[in-house]
């Protein structure tokens, strides 16, 4: 929770996030529900290409994809297409615990592959790997600049919170109070 609270944090009123499905989505709505948030919900692994679409719509606004290690696994092909299409308001940031642990922690194969070299090796204009709340807050400091796309693989561990409640919005409720922070569009 404390990697959401700090990447959250460095969020401003006109950025836009979209959080993935499970821990991820219940933990930034617990921690900064906002109009300018999107709760993906039962959607595993679509977040990324989502989140290339939409910062290609509002190149005026930066974006902030915040998805887990299984999510982005599941959607590799999208990591070259955004670094080819290279928006320059895009953050993706991975929170990398090496497990699917909305699913009950069953282990990740990125204790084995780097998503950092993956985006490396696509082509994102700055990669960062941190593992602490410094390095968090050091990385999307260096997103200010509007020169990304910006890849920040948080290096994690499995620690459950108690008491994290569901997103208790609807998925029309989300649609549609998004729709209307990004002024109907």
């Amino acid at each position: 929770m404390r990697a959401i609270e700090t990447i959250m944090s460095a969020v401003g009123t006109d950025d836009l996030v979209l959080s993935t499905t499970g821990m991820i989505s219940r933990e930034v709505f617990a921690t900064a529900d906002r109009p300018g948030n999107f709760y993906m919900l039962g959607s595993m692994g679509l977040l990324s290409s989502f989140g290339l679409g939409l910062a290609a719509m509002v190149p005026g606004r930066r974006v902030f994809v915040l998805e887990g290690d299984g999510s982005a696994l599941m959607s590799l092909g999208t990591l070259p297409l955004i670094a080819v299409e290279s928006p320059s308001n895009l953050v993706h940031v991975i929170l990398d615990n090496e497990a699917y642990e909305s699913t009950g922690g069953q282990p990740s194969i990125s204790a084995e592959v780097s998503l950092a070299d993956i985006g490396r090796s696509c082509g994102y204009r700055r990669v960062a790997e941190v593992s602490d709340a410094e390095g968090i807050g050091a990385a999307m400091a260096e997103c200010a600049d509007g020169g990304g796309p910006y890849l920040i693989v948080v290096k994690c561990s499995i620690a459950p919170v108690e008491g994290i409640p569901r997103v208790s919005l609807s998925p029309v409720e989300i649609r549609d109070r998004f729709k209307a922070c990004l002024g109907g569009r």
